[in-house]
C-alpha cells in the first residue's frame, strides 16, 4: 500500500512538473511574441534550424510539384523515375492508368518511403501532401485566381546523407532527368502526319514493325541500326563540324520487299513522328516551303516512289523566255532538294529524310549524292533467312521438317517477302502453311521456267522472221540490179 502511495505521489510531481513547464512555454511563447518584432523571431527560428541541420548527418531536399502558376518538371521527372524502381510489395501503392494504350504506372501513396542506389549512395524518397484549401480560400477574392490553387499539394522529399550533398545535385537528380525523358520517349504515342493543301493532319502509329520483326539479312539490319544510333548520338559532331544535323536514306528494290516496313521500324526504333508527304497533292514550291518548315524536331520526312511522285527534270539554266512568275512556282526535283540542303536544315534538329523507289537507275544522280542520301539500302527479295524471321513471326517457329526445301526453292526463285508472308497467314495451322509455300514456290518456279522457254522460242522466232525479212528486201535490190544492167 505504501509503495502505491509513494508511485502515485511521483506520478502528480510528475504532472505538476509538465504542466508547470508547458505553462512557462507558453508564457514565454506569448512574451516572446508581445515584445520581439517579428524580423527577430524569425531570425531567431531560422538560427535555431540552421543550428539543427548542421547537427544532424542528414540533408533533405523538397521537390514541389509546382513552382508558381507552373509544373515543376523536376516532380514530374521524379515521379516517371520512380515509378520504374518502386517496390510492388510496398503495403500501400498508388496504381494509374490514363490511355487504355499505355501499360499501368505505380507510384508512392501518401507517407510511404522507398530507397534507391545511385552510383553506390542511397538516397531515400518520401512523398508528402499537404492540405492548401486556406490558401485557395484566402485567395478567393474576386481576382480570377483562386481556380489556379489545388486543394492537396504534393511535393517528394529526398534524404541522403550530407556528405554526398554535391553527388546529389551534380550527378543524382541530372540523371533522374536524363531518365525521365527516355522513359517519356518511349512511352509517348508516335504519330503520322499526312499533308492536306498546306497543313498536316496527324493520326496515331500503331504499326507493329521492329527492326527483330524485319524480314531481311541481319548484317544490313544491323548496319541500319548502327547508323541510326550513331546519328542520334552525335549533335555536338554535327554542331562542331557546322553541318545540319540531318540523315537521308534511300531505300530501294521491287515492290513487296519491305520498304513501308523499314519505315515504320526505324521510326519505333527512334521514337520518331513520320512525316508522309504526298508531293502530288503539292502544287507549289511555297507550298512545299511551309509544310517542311511545320515539321517537328525527331521527326522522319517520307516521300515514297520519288520516281513517280514529282517531275524530277532540273530546270535548265539560262532557258530563254524563262520568267520568275510565282505562279509558275510549281514543284521541282531542285526546289525540293535546294530546300531541304537550306532552310529546312536550319529550322529544326534531329531530322531524317527517307526517300523510296522501285526503280533506283531513273533517279536524277543530283538526289543520290553524298549529303543528301546518307545511305542506300537495298530492300532485295526473300533469302532463307529473311524467310526463318517470317515463319517467326507468323508461326512462332524456329525449325521445321520443311525448312530446307523451302530455302532451297527460295534460292531459285525470286520472291519477296510479302509474297512469302501472304502465303503463311493463310494456315494457322504450321503444316498446312509451311506445305502451301513449297507448293507455291514450285508453281513460281515452274512458272519461271516456262516464261524462260518461252522467251527464248520468241526470240529465236523474231530473228528468223528478221532473217526472212532481211532475204526478201534483198531480193528485189538485186533484180533491181539486173534490171539496171540489162538497160
Amino acid at each position: 500500500m505504501a509503495s502505491y502511495d509513494k508511485a502515485m505521489e511521483s506520478y502528480k510531481k510528475a504532472i505538476t512538473t509538465a504542466a508547470s513547464l508547458a505553462a512557462s512555454a507558453m508564457l514565454v511563447r506569448g512574451v516572446v511574441n508581445e515584445l520581439v518584432p517579428y524580423e527577430v523571431r524569425n531570425l531567431l527560428f531560422s538560427g535555431m534550424g540552421y543550428l539543427r541541420s548542421h547537427m544532424s548527418s542528414q540533408h533533405t531536399i523538397i521537390i514541389e510539384e509546382t513552382e508558381g502558376w507552373a509544373n515543376n518538371q523536376l516532380y514530374d521527372a521524379a515521379r516517371a523515375y520512380l515509378a520504374t524502381r518502386i517496390n510492388t510489395d510496398m503495403q500501400r501503392l498508388r496504381v494509374s492508368r490514363v490511355d487504355e494504350t499505355k501499360s499501368m504506372m505505380f507510384s508512392m501513396e501518401e507517407g510511404e518511403e522507398m530507397a534507391d542506389v545511385h552510383e553506390g549512395t542511397e538516397f531515400k524518397w518520401r512523398l508528402v501532401c499537404r492540405d492548401n484549401s486556406s490558401a485557395s480560400s484566402s485567395n478567393g477574392n474576386g481576382n480570377g485566381r483562386s481556380g489556379n490553387f489545388k486543394l492537396e499539394v504534393r511535393s517528394f522529399e529526398m534524404s541522403f546523407h550530407r556528405k554526398h550533398k554535391e553527388k546529389a545535385l551534380n550527378s543524382y537528380l541530372p540523371h533522374i532527368l536524363a531518365m525521365a525523358k527516355k522513359i517519356k520517349e518511349q512511352d509517348r504515342t508516335l504519330k503520322i502526319y499526312m499533308n492536306e493543301g498546306e497543313s498536316w493532319f496527324a493520326i496515331d502509329l500503331h504499326h507493329p514493325s521492329t527492326f527483330s520483326t524485319l524480314a531481311m539479312d541481319h548484317k544490313m539490319k544491323q548496319s541500319v541500326m548502327d547508323d541510326l544510333e550513331r546519328f542520334v548520338k552525335r549533335k555536338e559532331y554535327y554542331k562542331k563540324i557546322g553541318k545540319a544535323w540531318k540523315r537521308g536514306y534511300l531505300l530501294y528494290g521491287p515492290p513487296g520487299t519491305g520498304k513501308s516496313s523499314m519505315i515504320a521500324a526505324m521510326a519505333n526504333y527512334l521514337k520518331f513522328d513520320v512525316y508522309d508527304l504526298e508531293l502530288t497533292e503539292v502544287n507549289w514550291n511555297s507550298t512545299l516551303r511551309r509544310l517542311l518548315i511545320g515539321m517537328t524536331n525527331r521527326s522522319i520526312l517520307v516521300i515514297e516512289d520519288i520516281d513517280c511522285t514529282v517531275e524530277l527534270q532540273q530546270r535548265e539554266e539560262g532557258q530563254e523566255g524563262t520568267k520568275s512568275n510565282p505562279s509558275e512556282d510549281k514543284v521541282t526535283l531542285s526546289g525540293l532538294l535546294n530546300f531541304v540542303d537550306g532552310l529546312w536544315s536550319t529550322s529544326g534538329e534531329e531530322r531524317i529524310i527517307i526517300f523510296t523507289t522501285n526503280y533506283k537507275e531513273r533517279l536524277d544522280p543530283a538526289l543520290l549524292r553524298p549529303g543528301r542520301m546518307d545511305m542506300h539500302i537495298h530492300m532485295g527479295y526473300c533469302c532463307p533467312e529473311s524467310f526463318r524471321i517470317l515463319a517467326s513471326n507468323y508461326h512462332s517457329i524456329d525449325h521445321h521438317a520443311t525448312y530446307p526445301e523451302i530455302e532451297e526453292l527460295i534460292k531459285e526463285v525470286m520472291v519477296t517477302p510479302a509474297e512469302v508472308a501472304e502465303v503463311l497467314m493463310r494456315n494457322e495451322e504450321t503444316d498446312i502453311a509451311l506445305e502451301g509455300l513449297i507448293q507455291f514456290l514450285k508453281r513460281k518456279r515452274d512458272g519461271t521456267k516456262d516464261g524462260k522457254a518461252e522467251n527464248a522460242g520468241q526470240v529465236a522466232k523474231e530473228e528468223e522472221q528478221e532473217e526472212e525479212k532481211l532475204t526478201k528486201s534483198d531480193v528485189p535490190d538485186n533484180q533491181n540490179q539486173q534490171d539496171e544492167s540489162k538497160e
